[in-house]
């Protein structure tokens, strides 16, 4: 006798949501994926769209040294809004500043003359010696449509370590190619048995995966 297994069916995991499509968003789904109606997804920004400006603070010491981005001024890890670059530790010829990312967490301290390459690429060159407090400002301007996502991994460096999302509809992708879908991207309550996660995820792992999608509003029940 021929077995048939039937495959996750469309929202199929969907709870609650709020009105008016209000928890979802549609989606580019980045290539060779392969995607499954309750698939949990990471999200990564396209660099070559994303516009980055660099300025110095009005503040700051006079004649003091610039900022300049690198090209492409980002990783797939940047988020939209504005970076803040604070001298820490002034030095003479040089100088410590700290990195905080658009919602004030710190990213890593930046070396003056040393390349940073983390979410924001830079490198910060000295004229007259900084001051402590001296800052910088990268102002990134990423949309919707710079951002692509994929099947969430929590061995990736790229972004799609980070559970953001929850596919609605299927999609396959090959090298090169994309796909638009619509996705949950927050506040909604969906069923944890007919999720998709990656094969052997760990429990820790799922674990964090699980918190992740909580602070988007998505609700693992």
């Amino acid at each position: 006798m021929t077995v048939f297994t039937e495959g996750r069916h469309p929202a199929e995991f969907v709870l609650s949501e709020g009105d008016k499509n209000f928890s979802r968003d549609n989606i580019v789904i980045a290539a060779s994926q392969t995607i499954v109606p309750g698939s949990v997804l990471g999200k990564r920004a396209v660099a070559a769209g994303v516009v980055a400006t660099a300025a110095a603070d009005a503040g700051n010491t006079a004649g003091s040294g610039a900022l300049t981005l690198a090209s492409p001024a980002v990783s797939s890890k940047v988020k939209d809004g504005v970076y803040n670059v604070i001298c820490t530790e002034p030095a003479t010829n040089g100088g410590t500043f700290e990195v905080t990312d658009p919602s004030g967490k710190s990213i890593g301290k930046a070396t003056v003359g040393v390349a940073f390459n983390k979410e924001i690429k830079f490198t910060i060159a000295d004229a007259t010696d900084f001051v402590a407090g001296d800052r910088f400002t990268v102002t990134v301007a990423a949309d919707a449509d710079d951002f692509e996502y994929g099947a969430h991994d929590p061995a990736a460096s790229d972004g799609l370590e980070v559970a953001a999302a929850l596919a609605l509809y299927p999609a396959t992708t090959g090298v090169g190619e994309s796909a638009k879908i619509s996705a949950i991207t927050r506040h909604s309550e969906v069923n944890g048995k007919t999720l998709t996660w990656k094969s052997g995820i760990a429990a820790a792992d799922l674990a964090d995966g699980i918190q992740a999608l909580a602070s988007r509003g998505i609700i693992v029940r």
